[in-house]
């Protein structure tokens, strides 16, 4: 335990993808769609899809090897891991399974569902724990396996998700704090326009007593209103945070949306006047791999030498819940 009053440091990240790529030709033949189409309403080219051996705990934990290593600890110096997703391998929760196969034997292990926020309510729960003292190795995994929840005939959605995880590791630090500043929201009466529902199927154990036994729907989206919401909501939450870090727009070296739409992260940054050559987008690669999209990216841009130690970086999470959430940090020790 490192003490009270500690900051807390990003200073690993890692990502995985399964090997397996549909691209849009390959999608138009089960569906009544175009590269064009795709490409030209969402910005996607190609999907990662996870075959019926890997598992979301497999690709987690490819992602979690990386980010460990790039911080120069090893497994058993983890104190907790939170695995943000919406798809866990096991309904229980997948986060102890990942840290039993990491050999992260002195952390302690929880899922935290918040859809396509997860990752960055994920990193401001890590940070908690950190700045209180609790403990000090942190590892943050956003990841989901949407592919298994999708109706692959439904062109309004089938179109958008991949497959996909993204890790970083969270340090307390004495040395200044690198979370500048934070927001969560979450608006329950927009619970409908996107969905993983539970689906039921009455039946009785005697004359008295009945139960729902069933699975889950695949994915449905009130596409319109999602993008409505994102469009608002998304640059009015990284200003808060932004004023909670006491920084402006102009202050900020990276701006990584969540990769939902491609015209969503545009209409953002054109609101937020962040020029484009400083967004983060891997969406035409990978689609929308929900809580693992801002991670998965984040990484891709740091291995390519995008982003550099110091560099201020805005992150925004948004999707079903409805939730969002923004957070701005700088990379690095």
């Amino acid at each position: 335990m490192i003490g009270q009053g500690a900051g807390i440091a990003i200073i690993g990240s890692g990502s995985a993808a399964p090997a397996q790529v549909l691209d849009n030709n390959n999608l138009a033949q089960l569906v009544e769609t175009s590269d064009e189409w795709i490409k030209t309403r969402t910005g996607i080219g190609k999907r990662h899809l996870a075959n019926p051996l890997t598992s979301l705990s497999e690709l987690s934990v490819q992602a979690a090897q990386k980010a460990i290593a790039m911080a120069g600890i090893a497994a058993f110096d983890l104190d907790l891991i939170i695995l943000a997703t919406s798809t866990p391998d096991d309904l229980f929760g997948s986060a102890s399974k990942i840290q039993g196969l990491l050999g992260a034997t002195k952390a302690v292990a929880f899922d935290l569902t918040a859809a396509c926020s997860g990752f960055v309510f994920g990193l401001i729960t890590a940070s908690q724990f950190i700045r209180t003292g609790v403990y000090q190795n942190v590892l943050v995994i956003g990841a989901d396996v949407l592919s298994r929840w999708v109706d692959w005939s439904d062109r309004g959605t089938c179109v958008l998700f991949g497959d996909g995880a993204g890790a970083v590791v969270c340090q307390a630090t004495q040395e200044g704090d690198r979370l500048l500043g934070f927001e969560m929201f979450s608006d329950g009466s927009q619970n409908s326009s996107l969905n993983l529902a539970y689906q039921g199927q009455p039946k009785t154990l005697n004359e008295e007593v009945a139960i729902a036994s069933g699975t889950y729907q695949p994915v449905t989206m009130n596409g319109k209103e999602v993008y409505r919401f994102a469009v608002e909501k998304v640059p009015e939450v990284i200003e808060k945070a932004l004023y909670n870090a006491n920084l402006v727009v102009e202050d900020v070296d990276w701006l990584i949306l969540h990769q939902a739409n491609q015209r969503i992260i545009d209409a953002v940054a054109s609101r937020l006047k962040v020029p484009a050559h400083k967004v983060i987008s891997n969406l035409a690669e990978y689609g929308n791999t929900s809580a693992a999209s801002i991670p998965l990216a984040l990484d891709e841009a740091i291995a390519q030498g995008k982003i550099k130690a110091g560099d201020t970086i805005a992150i925004s999470g948004f999707g079903a819940g409805l939730t969002w959430g923004a957070a701005i940090f700088k990379w690095g020790k």
